[in-house]
């Protein structure tokens, strides 16, 4: 089951469950839409993977599978894509 982490690791924006600006790599790297498809252009800096936008799980599911609390940021930032 996905955790549904609630802050892109790029800029630290918050992304609760329900966000369409949500991306995610295979292993649930999580980032904002802006920082996913600019400085990172698509691909995660950490594996390699694409990043493609993070499924909702309905609100009536959230309550029994709630989303994860743990923040993960990139202390550096995210470097661009041509320079990671």
């Amino acid at each position: 089951m996905l955790e549904l982490r609630p802050n892109c690791e790029c800029c630290g924006c918050d992304l609760p469950p329900q966000s369409a600006e949500a991306r995610i790599c295979s292993f649930e790297c999580t980032f904002c839409r802006e920082c996913a498809e600019g400085v990172l252009a698509g691909a995660c800096p950490n594996c390699g993977g694409e990043l493609v936008r993070r499924p909702v799980r309905p609100a009536a599911k959230l309550a029994r599978f709630p989303a994860s609390t743990r923040r993960v940021l990139k202390a550096e930032g995210c470097p661009p894509r041509d320079a990671a």
